[in-house]
């Protein structure tokens, strides 16, 4: 054996024992052996940590990092060792052991198989044993990081990367060949029974690169026929996803706004990581890149390794001009909120104007969340108005300002749907679509009337249950039985609609308070539904809301300085709204 091949082996060995590992891998050989069956693949999964190993050995740390296939063999051919060991004479252990006859590894190696009383009694050969390497983490350098919006794409070769994403669509669980058992065809061959030729599944390849036809025996060159009773299958779901930065193009309007080319990924989850994602969820997991041919198309995939959700990364604290506001309103309870509500948005509409919507819409923008949402609260807003085009804008302008803000085309759908997967397995693929998008956030539908009678009243049902139903024909996709999948709606919906459209769809009586406002054209239970309904007409000759209006204009005292309300930027708003 090479002196860095054994040396590697024994560094892999030691790292298993501090690490706990070892132990790990023996309990995991303990179910097998108590299932009295033999199996032609055992899979074992081994955590490590790159930076611990590298510490031990360099060059099995770069192995682990830049070349995981060689790596996972290293540990195989440990691992293998350790069940096959306590077969062998026991004699080998002495208490005058010898470096120079002996090695390391294989006085760890006896050790273990004199203190292991249950391991795998029906493993025969190492090709049985399939080892999968999850790397703790990465080292926090670029190269180790994969980015779509980033050129050039360093994804040739396949080794570790560590990347992010949101989930848009997610397709449903379906089986994949985990290994197989080959036999040769000649009965004479030594080769025509054991388990010599076994096949296990690596990262980026297919199907049918684990299971065919023309594989060919290596002694005698026979065809190999593969033992269909030895097949091991496992879970495999395939989810794509987009760059977070991606969603400001779903956004409205925007001066800082970049310019760049959109594309999703798709990722492959096998095994124990199926169904570890959720549409609408920021990821960061481990990977390796993979070439996937569908027919005449070559496209990049991702094989995860390991996934972990993304904890919001807001600011730490608050913009410094928030501070000097609240230092010189502290005295009155609504100064701050009147003087905020007063010059938001004075980039589209006028300061002064509309500040009943613009604090509504504050209200609604400080109720977000990007993160773990089910901590958040919502508020939904229906706007009453007839300058649709000025509530556009401030709408259009706020919605801007979170990480989650969703601008939805009239086009599209606004909650998931299902259709075919595109790379050709003809199972069913859950489409994210706006609401899911906006996770968290804000999804700002537009104009109310513009979507269809059917949309309105999915809308209705899901504003009053905050979820959504998608059913998913079995026949359609393959399935023996019809799915029913339940996803939860986590956003705030914003919406307007034109009080001056029609005089058949809106009669305003001569009492214009918000509970006599009379709008036929929308069913009462969908205007209930929403959390807040606001009539805003600023060209109205007559007052709305006086009381509301005079606790305003009493609020902002002409005694506060207004050179450093002036001096806000949408930025400032923007960093107080991520938390």
């Amino acid at each position: 054996m090479r002196p860095d091949l054994l040396k590697m082996k024994e560094v892999a060995l030691i790292y298993l024992d501090r690490s706990g590992g070892l132990q790990k891998f023996v309990d995991d050989c303990k179910q097998y052996n108590d299932s009295k069956q033999t199996c032609a693949v055992y899979r074992f999964i081994i955590s490590v940590n790159p930076s611990d190993i590298a510490e031990l050995d360099a060059a099995l740390g770069n192995q682990i990092l830049h070349k995981p296939m060689k790596a996972a063999q290293i540990f195989q051919s440990v691992s293998e060792l350790v069940c096959l060991q306590r077969q062998k004479c026991i004699q080998h252990f002495k208490p005058n052991f010898s470096l120079q006859n002996h090695s390391i590894f294989e006085l760890q190696v006896c050790f273990i198989a004199i203190k292991t009383l249950s391991l795998i009694e029906q493993l025969q050969t190492e090709a049985q044993i399939n080892i999968v390497l999850k790397p703790t983490h990465l080292p926090p350098l670029p190269s180790y990081v994969l980015s779509l919006c980033e050129f050039p794409l360093d994804y040739m070769s396949q080794r570790f990367y560590m990347s992010e994403g949101i989930v848009i669509a997610m397709g449903t669980v379906m089986k994949y060949t985990q290994g197989a058992r080959f036999l040769c065809s000649e009965e004479t061959c030594p080769f025509s029974e054991g388990f010599n030729y076994i096949r296990v599944h690596i990262p980026g390849a297919t199907e049918s690169a684990t299971v065919r036809n023309d594989f060919v025996c290596s002694l005698c060159a026979s065809p190999l026929r593969e033992d269909m009773k030895f097949r091991v299958l496992g879970d495999k779901q395939l989810v794509e996803m987009i760059d977070a930065k991606a969603l400001s193009a779903f956004q409205g309007y925007s001066n800082n706004k970049p310019h760049f080319r959109i594309q999703s990924f798709t990722v492959f989850l096998r095994d124990e990581l199926s169904n570890k994602m959720k549409i609408g969820n920021r990821y960061r997991f481990i990977g390796i890149p993979a070439f996937v041919q569908n027919c005449s198309q070559v496209t990049v995939c991702i094989e995860v390794n390991s996934i972990q959700l993304c904890s919001p990364e807001g600011t730490t604290c608050i913009s410094e001009n928030f501070k000097y506001l609240l230092s010189l309103t502290s005295s009155s309870c609504w100064r701050f909120t009147a003087i905020l509500a007063n010059i938001f948005a004075s980039q589209v509409v006028p300061p002064g104007t509309y500040n009943t919507l613009k604090l509504s819409i504050l209200l609604s923008l400080v109720q977000t969340y990007d993160g773990d949402s089910e901590k958040a609260d919502y508020l939904d807003l229906l706007v009453v108005t007839s300058d649709t085009l000025i509530a556009d804008r401030l709408l259009n302008y706020s919605v801007c300002l979170v990480a989650r803000g969703i601008r939805h085309p009239a086009s599209n759908d606004i909650f998931p749907t299902v259709s075919k997967d595109k790379h050709g397995t003809g199972t069913a693929s859950i489409q994210a679509c706006s609401a899911l998008l906006a996770k968290g956030g804000i999804c700002f539908i537009g104009d109310l009337l513009s979507h269809k009678k059917d949309k309105l009243e999915l809308l209705q049902s899901v504003l009053e249950s905050r979820t959504t139903t998608v059913f998913i024909p079995g026949k359609k996709y393959g399935e023996d039985v019809d799915q029913q999948v339940i996803l939860p709606i986590q956003t705030s919906f914003w919406t307007f609609v034109d009080e001056d459209s029609s005089s058949k769809k809106y009669v305003q009586k001569d009492n214009t308070l918000i509970g006599k406002l009379d709008l036929r054209s929308v069913s009462a239970n969908l205007m209930d539904a929403f959390g807040l309904l606001i009539h805003c007409n600023e060209l109205s000759c007559q007052p709305t809301l006086p009381l509301l209006d005079h606790i305003v204009k009493k609020a902002i005292d002409p005694e506060v300085p207004y050179i450093i309300s002036q001096q806000f930027r949408t930025q400032d708003y923007e960093e107080g709204f991520i938390v």
